[in-house]
């Protein structure tokens, strides 16, 4: 008989697996990381490790998706309007997760990861401008979603690259005026 996704034993054991390969994300790099560590640190079998997880990179991204992104799917966000404090918020939650992955397996998976915080990001903003704009769904707000998730992850990748002696709030601070009321060039002839 099978368990139930919602049996507290299922959710355990998931959640095991994936503390395991937290921790040995700190010991190793990803590529080095196999089933058989996981397995060995969890204190499981093979078969327990591929009923919840199809591979490694499965677990990868559940990881990413569920235990480090956690902070973006924070229902505040859903909550609030797209303001300078969300905005702020969401940027210091994605470069929290920047330099939570110095350390993990970063190297070598930067477009998984870019992917999955994208996606993340793209479904925050789209739902927060939804509620700004009391609609139900919308096109160019989607379009505009997806043209933020991308800003704020390049923005967090600059922030990761060239300036984390700045804070997090102060790099993005100075573009937030731009974001909210849009950009207008004055061209003179």
């Amino acid at each position: 008989m099978t368990q139930s996704k919602t049996d507290p034993r299922f959710l355990r054991t998931r959640k095991l697996i994936m503390d395991s390969f937290i921790e040995l994300s700190g010991q190793k790099e990803f590529k080095d990381i196999t089933v058989k560590d996981i397995t060995t640190e969890a204190m499981i079998n093979r078969a327990t490790f591929y009923y919840h997880f199809q591979d490694i990179y499965d677990l990868l991204e559940k990881v990413l998706s569920e235990v480090l992104l956690v902070d973006l799917n924070n229902s505040i966000f859903e909550k609030s309007n797209l303001n300078e404090e969300s905005i702020i918020r969401i940027f210091t939650a994605i470069t929290n997760f920047q330099k939570s992955l110095s350390n993990r397996c970063h190297r070598g998976y930067e477009d998984t990861i870019s992917r999955i915080i994208r996606e993340h990001l793209e479904i925050v903003f789209y739902k927060m401008l939804l509620k700004q704009h009391n609609m139900k769904e919308d096109a160019a707000l989607k379009t505009t979603a997806v043209i933020l998730s991308w800003g704020i992850y390049g923005a967090s990748v600059e922030w990761r690259k060239n300036s984390m002696d700045t804070s997090p709030e102060d790099f993005i601070k100075l573009s937030i005026p731009y974001i909210l009321s849009g950009i207008t060039l004055d061209f003179k002839n």
